[in-house]
């Protein structure tokens, strides 16, 4: 061993007393190559009584030296802590599995248990993996509280095999009677994408104890994230939600907000850099709006969300009294958006917590480009066409409602060829075109409702006829959760050219009755306040695309305004 390296040890042991049962040798840099250069180091760690933490992050080790010092280990029964991260720089990727295993290897023998285990940023693969493969399964880590391997490239590989581990751990530990509760766990910057976040989602829902879930960076897509989504509704105690850098698109951002519905003890969401997109983010809104009372911070910076969404997203976190910090930039407002939503925060007082806007994007083009993501997904293992709220298996989610019955010829023929002649000639049984729609189904549901809307005129039989059924239809879409309601204006939005939407959606070519039959609607009981402000936000942004119905559209925008005022 150098001399310089003896010396600068030897000065490391005086200090490593920190009190807690810690021992630390944290960022020395040492290069500790073979059972010489840790000498001093294992005769501290053997001598050293009641060992609980033993801190090894920024240094480098060898096979030998790991041999060495798990000797040493194999005495302390009482150690909780192992903080390993950053620990084989220069080695060789194939040392590092062995020199875990030794490490591994002694925990076990000491008959350890470990609360927290870190061994982030050590570049080992999957074959790292299998070097924790076993300590992961013992004994040694049913009390594991926090596991982070942050920047590891474990890669799909090495994600399925942790998933089996902690699964195995899980089960073995049951069977002892206090199965494994982990409650921290950092895998960002892994390449686990779809795959290993499937097999690790197995993991998650099965454990159900996790409070913080950080896996940015892992080229997850909606079909991952999706899986991911259903295991978080598992653990009921989750507080920080990390996904930033992956990719969400609709589909997973409908996911997530799904399971967001269900936990009430989130306090951090990171979607960051996911492509949550307006429609994602007016579903995300709409969580906002019935749930996560205690949320502190939310991130959907780089989403693609414009203008009319983002304001969307601010008019939800109204009301939230422990939110800090809300973060909407890099995302496509335009200057005029920026100013939009800083005044909008403002307004309601709570400026203060907008992050910064510098990044912004800028304002989408016009062009209804082809959504490269969505073309690809469409092939993908999925249970959810587009537009559609996410399912899984086939069947549908709590709070959905149940299949819809067979229907009457007479229905499906009118559907099929709507007229005006032949809504009235329904007569009683127009009751039954509520049936038709689902509120799991919001695209399917905005196209019936448009298509009925179209007949509209002001001849007295018709236009009570369509009024009429107009109504129970929406008072069925918009009386259940704020979810299911925003999920179907959403899709209503798209449908009528004042938001883009994902994928191949055809606009409906809008007539002027369809905005007469929104101006009655808005003014029913069912059409709520956020509902309204939800309308008028985009028909504000993007009226536009009502151009062809310019009287119409001017009539439904003043009343939405007048109800506004009302409300």
């Amino acid at each position: 061993m150098a001399s310089d390296d003896i010396a600068r040890l030897a000065d490391a042991l005086s200090k490593t007393h920190v009190g807690d049962g810690e021992l630390s040798y944290k960022g020395l840099g040492l290069k500790l190559d073979d059972a010489e250069s840790v000498e001093e180091l294992v005769r501290e760690i053997e001598h050293y009584t009641g060992l609980r933490a033993l801190r090894l992050e920024g240094n480098t080790v060898g096979v030998d030296a790991a041999r060495a010092i798990a000797k040493a280990l194999q005495s302390k029964d009482l150690l909780q802590r192992c903080y390993w991260s950053d620990m084989f720089t220069g080695r060789l990727r194939s040392e590092i599995p062995t020199a875990l295993r030794s490490l591994g290897g002694a925990l076990m023998s000491a008959g350890a248990r470990l609360t927290e285990l870190d061994l982030s940023d050590n570049a080992f693969g999957p074959d790292g993996v299998k070097g924790i493969e076993q300590l992961l399964k013992s004994p040694s880590c049913h009390n594991l509280q926090e596991l982070r391997l942050n920047n590891c490239g474990m890669g799909i590989g090495g994600g399925k095999i942790l998933a089996e581990a902690l699964i195995e751990g899980h089960r073995q530990s049951s069977e002892h009677g206090a199965p494994l509760k982990l409650r921290v766990f950092v895998a960002g910057r892994n390449r686990l994408e779809n795959e290993g976040a499937r097999a690790l989602a197995r993991a998650f829902q099965l454990i159900g104890s996790l409070e913080e879930v950080h896996m940015p960076q892992n080229g997850i897509n909606h079909a991952g994230v999706m899986a991911l989504a259903s295991a978080m509704r598992h653990n009921p105690e989750l507080r920080v939600l990390n996904f930033n850098d992956n990719t969400f698109t609709k589909r997973g951002t409908l996911a997530m907000a799904q399971a967001l519905r269900h936990l009430r003890n989130v306090q951090v969401i990171n979607f960051g850099d996911c492509l949550v997109r307006s429609e994602g983010a007016i579903a995300l809104a709409a969580v906002l709006r019935e749930g996560l009372p205690i949320l502190k911070e939310l991130n959907l910076s780089f989403g693609e969300i414009t203008e009319a969404a983002a304001l969307v997203v601010a008019q939800a976190v109204m009301d939230k009294s422990d939110m800090e910090k809300v973060d909407l930039n890099g995302n496509s407002l335009g200057e005029e958006g920026c100013e939009a939503l800083r005044e909008a925060m403002e307004n309601m007082d709570k400026g203060g917590m907008l992050a910064s806007l510098s990044d912004d994007e800028g304002e989408p083009d016009d062009e209804d480009e082809e959504d490269d993501d969505d073309a690809s997904d469409a092939s993908d293992d999925c249970d959810e066409d587009n537009g559609e709220i996410v399912k899984e298996n086939g069947t549908t989610r709590e709070g959905d409602s149940p299949a819809k019955p067979q229907s009457p010829a007479e229905i499906m023929s009118f559907l099929s060829c709507p007229s005006a002649e032949r809504l009235l000639q329904l007569g009683e049984m127009r009751t039954s075109l509520q049936q038709q729609v689902d509120a799991s189904d919001p695209h399917n549901a905005a196209d019936v409702l448009l298509k009925i809307a179209a007949l509209y005129s002001e001849e007295p039989e018709t236009k009570t006829a369509v009024l009429e059924t107009i109504d129970a239809v929406l008072k069925k879409l918009l009386c259940g959760s704020a979810f299911q309601s925003y999920c179907f204006l959403s899709s209503l939005l798209v449908k009528m050219g004042l938001l883009k939407g994902e994928g191949r959606v055809k606009k409906a070519s809008l007539v002027p009755g369809q905005l007469l039959c929104l101006e009655h609607a808005i003014q029913q009981e069912y059409f709520t306040g956020h509902h309204a402000s939800l309308l008028h936000t985009f028909m504000s942004k993007n009226g536009g695309a009502l151009e062809s119905c310019s009287s119409a559209s001017e009539r439904l925008s003043s009343t939405l305004e007048k109800c506004l005022n009302q409300h």
